[in-house]
């Protein structure tokens, strides 16, 4: 039997950093595409429609301009889509807001307490909902560096 991860022993806090881990999400929802479509501008939405693998694109880091191959529709949303004003509204669910604020920002890691800054929420609520025992959008504790 494979010993679990140190990270899935701890009770997490409201300074443990999460963030969407699509590795999860690729084993447990079949259907983690489409919902990604979903979150795309109407424009990408448009572009996308007749794409049905996981087409690659080559994104360039800025930072050390080292080139990586990545997941095309991932990179359009984060890149583009995510920085769109009507992104997050009002009317969008936490666990939506909360799958948005990860990909707005590159899907870098942020604790409950970022996160209600950003969401003007409680860091309790936020913590109560992404730290059971149900994930919701493949949110998770981010791995310790």
């Amino acid at each position: 039997m494979p010993k679990p991860k140190l990270s899935s022993l701890l009770k997490p806090t409201v300074s443990t950093p999460f963030h969407i881990d699509f590795d999860w999400w690729k084993e447990h929802d079949r259907s983690w595409r489409v919902h990604l479509r979903s979150c795309l501008c109407e424009e990408h939405q448009e572009m996308y429609a007749d794409l049905t693998g996981d087409e690659k694109v080559d994104w360039i880091d800025p930072e050390t301009a080292e080139v990586q191959c990545v997941d095309g529709l991932q990179h359009t949303l984060i890149s583009h889509c995510a920085k769109q004003e009507q992104f997050i509204t009002d009317q969008t669910t936490l666990t939506e807001a909360l799958f948005r604020i990860f990909l707005a920002n590159g899907n870098q890691s942020l604790s409950p307490e970022q996160l209600a800054e950003i969401l003007d929420r409680s860091p309790i609520k936020i913590l109560q909902t992404i730290s059971g025992t149900r994930v919701y959008k493949g949110i998770r504790p981010a791995p310790s560096k």
